[in-house]
């Protein structure tokens, strides 16, 4: 098996062990993302080839000399284009920040420099992550890694194809509105939305606003996304609503029995959601799995309005995206530089009142207490992972689904804001592709902070279905 084809995991033992150097790991990747990413374009800013060769020569010597920096010593990794990186440009895909270098990382950033991987650049994606098409007027488009002329998904959509096509051993990402998700759906690997709290945000000034986007990990198997979460979480006092829980324990093995868990279905909720053709019946077909890993699955719905939860979900999302550009849109000239769905997104949030935003406020608290209630007869909920498949990469956004005209430029990732609004850990695993060869996921949700329990369903399904090794994108052949 190549360098490259090690789960990363794999890939830590092998250079721990010195059966690879880490020089050695850097020279397959690099040679592995100039092969692919001319295709794809999934990562920008790349850093100078001599520049990480040099810092992978000197793990090396550490290891040489008896030193680990941790599980992440020599490993190759580009940030999501989100996050500060202190002395790599962070553009948000934005040219208002082409020229934005950060002086100190983002938390999630420092902890995985800390644990000795190499940061050879940043993850493409969609302009203030406002989307799930990852293209933007400074590095362009994103190809998805199983057909280039579609869609990736985003915001992490650079991340996810830059892991499907094996240019990175895992990946950070960041999701507000299926972010880690919907990317992980449309390229065939996995997404973790960790629960509200586990990885700390920041630093930021907005510590007690910005409550609906968290930072998290993708991976090509659920030990690599547990592996890499557990870099990832812990409390830092900077962030004061960070969990305090020891992040070890994600890090623990992952196998557990699931005879008699119950599982609750939420499909479409009872047609609410329009999707393509194929989606819900692919989505439908993995149910059988879980049944056949003893769990026992069952239809069921929330006792509240999804009409109710889109609006309560619009007024917080122009509420944050107001509050974070509402400076740039003001300047008349910086506001020709925002995209369009960015104007319209603070144009809702000029509109609202401190009493919108909180009766939206108390909308969120009424979805979660009506999440709480399925969960005392489910252990874990399901539902698809997105709404459509992987779509024209031309097309900003799918105007219309299943015939039903979509209203808004994310409208058609409607699917993904309950576990957002409620706080909770969801899970995109792979389901299988459609006959066109397309990728789709599925998301299993659990109770508030039971990622590792979410954790430990996925990895359950992953032994069982192993779709990421099965059909890995035809572009590897």
């Amino acid at each position: 098996m190549s360098i490259v084809e090690l789960d990363a995991i794999g890939l830590s033992r092998a250079i721990h062990a010195r059966q690879v150097s880490c020089h050695e790991v850097m020279q397959a990747y690099l040679a592995q993302i100039e092969r692919f990413n001319p295709a794809v374009n999934a990562l920008v800013s790349l850093r100078a080839q001599e520049e990480v060769l040099a810092e992978a020569r000197v793990r090396d010597i550490e290891l040489d000399q008896g030193r680990s920096r941790g599980w992440m010593h020599g490993m190759p990794q580009a940030i999501k284009d989100l996050a500060p990186t202190q002395g790599l440009r962070t553009t948000m895909g934005s040219p208002l920040f082409v020229a934005q270098v950060p002086v100190e990382d983002a938390i999630s950033v420092a902890r995985v420099r800390a644990s000795g991987a190499i940061i050879i650049g940043k993850s493409n994606v969609p302009e203030f992550g406002l989307g799930s098409q990852t293209y933007n007027s400074l590095f362009g488009t994103t190809g998805n890694a199983y057909d280039p002329s579609l869609a990736a998904g985003g915001s992490s959509g650079g991340a996810a194809v830059a892991l499907a096509l094996r240019m990175l051993p895992v990946a950070d990402g960041s999701d507000m509105m299926g972010s880690l998700r919907n990317p992980a759906a449309f390229n065939n690997v996995f997404g973790l939305r960790p629960s509200l709290g586990r990885v700390p945000h920041g630093p930021a000034p907005e510590l007690f606003v910005q409550q609906l986007a968290t930072e998290g990990p993708m991976g090509r198997s659920v030990a690599d996304v547990a592996r890499l979460l557990s870099i990832q979480a812990g409390h830092d006092a900077r962030a004061p609503l960070s969990l305090k829980d020891d992040p070890s324990v994600f890090g623990a093995p992952l196998a557990r029995d699931f005879k008699g868990a119950r599982l609750g279905w939420l499909g479409d909720y009872n047609g609410y959601l329009p999707m393509q053709d194929g989606v819900l019946r692919l989505c439908e077909s993995a149910l059988g799995d879980f049944t056949a890993l003893g769990c026992e699955v069952q239809s069921c719905q929330p006792d509240f309005s999804m009409e109710r939860l889109w609006h309560t979900w619009l007024v917080h999302r122009h509420w944050l995206v107001q509050g974070a550009l509402g400076a740039v849109y003001a300047d008349p000239l910086k506001r020709p530089l925002l995209k369009p769905e960015a104007q319209w997104e603070v144009e809702g949030g000029l509109r609202l009142s401190a009493a919108d935003v909180y009766q939206a406020s108390l909308s969120r608290s009424d979805w979660y207490r009506a999440l709480a209630k399925l969960f005392q007869r489910y252990d874990f909920l399901l539902l698809p992972t997105a709404q459509v498949f992987p779509f024209d990469a031309r097309q900003t956004w799918p105007r219309v689904v299943a015939g039903q005209v979509m209203d808004t430029y994310h409208r058609w990732m409607e699917v993904v804001i309950g576990p957002t609004l409620a706080g909770l850990p969801s899970m995109s695993v792979p389901v299988g592709l459609n006959p066109q060869g397309l990728p789709m996921g599925l998301q299993i949700i659990g109770p508030a902070q039971a990622d590792r329990a979410v954790l430990q369903l996925a990895y359950a399904h992953e032994q069982l279905t192993r779709w990421v090794r099965r059909y890995p994108p035809r572009m590897l052949e």
